[in-house]
Order: C-alpha cells, then sequence, then structure tokens
C-alpha cells in the first residue's frame, strides 16, 4: 500500500497490493433470482451447443431443479424453436418477462422479440453484446436454479460480454470427432483461463452413430481425439451424444423436453457437484 493511499482505488493512479481489480460485473433485475449460471460454448459454431444447452436444462428441470436458457447467440437464435415456442416475449414498466415452455423452463431469445423469427439480425457487435446484457438485467427471471447460457461460436464480442458481466459459475466446452478438436477446445480454454471461468468439462456432439441393429457404434467423423485434448488439458469428458434421427426430430418439432435420452448424466452430476445449489 502506498504511503499516499486514500484508499479510493477509483482515483488512484498507484500500483499496489492492495488495489482492488475493476469488476464489470453486472447486476441482474432487481426481481430475478439466479442462483447458477452455466456457460456453454465452443471455439467454433455447428457443433451443437443449443441442442446440448436445452438438454441439459431439460435433465435438471426434470431432476426437479427450475432451469433457464439465456439464449447468447443473438444472430443464430434456435432455443425457442427446439422447445416450440412461437408466441413474443411480453414486458411491461417493469420489465421483460421470459417465455415459459410446458415443463416451465424459462428462455429468452432474440426471436422472441422479433417480429417474424425468419428476419435476420444486422447488428453490429456492440450493439449485439448490449442486447445481452439486457436480456440479463432487463428479463424477470424467477427463482432459477440452473441458468444456461448458449453461447454464440468463438472469442468475440459476445463472450467477452458474457464473461465480464454475468457471474458465470462454470462452463461446459462442445466439441465435434474432427482432426481440429484440439485447436477448437484450446480456444474455448484459453479464453475461460483469461476470464478466470471455471472449466466443467467437455461433451463431444455427433461422436457416432450406432447401427440399429447390432448396436455397434460407428465413428463417421473417424477416431474421435476427445480423450487425448481431455487430457491434455486435465478435464473431465462429460457425455458423448450419438448422431440419431430423434435429436434432428425433436428439435425440428418443438418437442426437445420430450426426447428421450441418458448421454449427459454424467455432464449434469458433475455439473450439480461444481455449482450445487443450496436448499
Amino acid at each position: 500500500m502506498s504511503e499516499n493511499c486514500n484508499h479510493d482505488c477509483s482515483s488512484c493512479t498507484e500500483t499496489c497490493s492492495s488495489r482492488t481489480p475493476e469488476s464489470f460485473l453486472e447486476q441482474p433485475h432487481a426481481k430475478s433470482s439466479i442462483r447458477k449460471v452455466i456457460g456453454v460454448v465452443s471455439g467454433k459454431g455447428g457443433v451443437g451447443k443449443s441442442m446440448i444447452s436445452s438438454i441439459l436444462a431439460v435433465n435438471f428441470q426434470k431432476k426437479g431443479y427450475h432451469t433457464a436458457v439465456l439464449d447468447a447467440d443473438i444472430t443464430g437464435p434456435s432455443i425457442p424453436k427446439a422447445f416450440g415456442i412461437h408466441e413474443r416475449a411480453l414486458g411491461d414498466e417493469e420489465g421483460i418477462y421470459p417465455a415459459v415452455t410446458g415443463s416451465g423452463i424459462q428462455i429468452m431469445s432474440v426471436n422472441l422479440l422479433l417480429d417474424d423469427t425468419t428476419d435476420p439480425v444486422v447488428w453490429r457487435g456492440p450493439v449485439i453484446a448490449g442486447t445481452v446484457k439486457q436480456f440479463w438485467q432487463d428479463v424477470i427471471w424467477t427463482d432459477v436454479d440452473y441458468m444456461f447460457v448458449d453461447m454464440p461460436p468463438g472469442t468475440g464480442d459476445v463472450p467477452l460480454t458474457v464473461f465480464q458481466s454475468i457471474p458465470v459459475d462454470g462452463i461446459v466446452i462442445v466439441t465435434s470427432p474432427q482432426e481440429l478438436v484440439s485447436m477448437i477446445v484450446a480456444k474455448a480454454v484459453k479464453m475461460a483461463q483469461m476470464m478466470n471461468i471455471p472449466i466443467l468439462g467437455i461433451i463431444e456432439n455427433m461422436s457416432y452413430v450406432e447401427c440399429p441393429d447390432c448396436k455397434k457404434h460407428i465413428e463417421v467423423f473417424g477416431k474421435s481425439h476427445l480423450d487425448e485434448v481431455a487430457q491434455e488439458y486435465h478435464l473431465p469428458v462429460l457425455g458423448k451424444i450419438p448422431m440419431t434421427p430423434a435429436i434432428a426430430a425433436a428439435s425440428d418439432a418443438g418437442d426437445i423436453e420430450n426426447l428421450q435420452s441418458d448421454w449427459l448424466q454424467d455432464a449434469v452430476t458433475v455439473i450439480e457437484g461444481a455449482a450445487p445449489v443450496k436448499g
């Protein structure tokens, strides 16, 4: 501590061990209650983050938790369709109210605010990032135990905004069984480390196709490198999800809540343990 310290870091130019780093965390709406926030991320697009965010929310909801999905993929929103939500979000002078699915999952997505869900969102980065902050600050989230944030791909404005503005308790990295998996995971891991966000583990999507007759697992994209990459970064493998028509059919029909699966049970257990919700 400097001998000239006035205990006001905001006006001080000294560098000392007592300086408290500036926090960019934003408070949620005054009427919101959100206990844990889990980010679902990837270093590239097209790996199934939205589907995995949806299935995780459904699995936690079935266990008796109150869950929510914040769709932070502003230019490629797909959460409402997966849950069969077609109406627009409502609001009043208090704030914006999320849509609620059949089983009680709260969701907010830019598609709930557009006149036509097929309208493109042609916005610049700062506007997109600001919209995500609004979903956190202006939406009234009611009694949420676990909120899953469906992140856009990469390490740009929105992931940075989420990590800086929202108190993320941990992230799940989603990837696919291809040679470039190491690079994809490395980007996500390094960004999380830079932002001091705990990494809970890795989920591999499109991992294999199961033969309907002999049940053999066929590796369509070649041998998976997930286990080696997970070992390299000392991360647990939380699940390997097959390519199956059932997932596509459920998503297309807006019936993801009724998809029967146990692929992510390990992920549920790890998230519960790493980010427990106190009663």
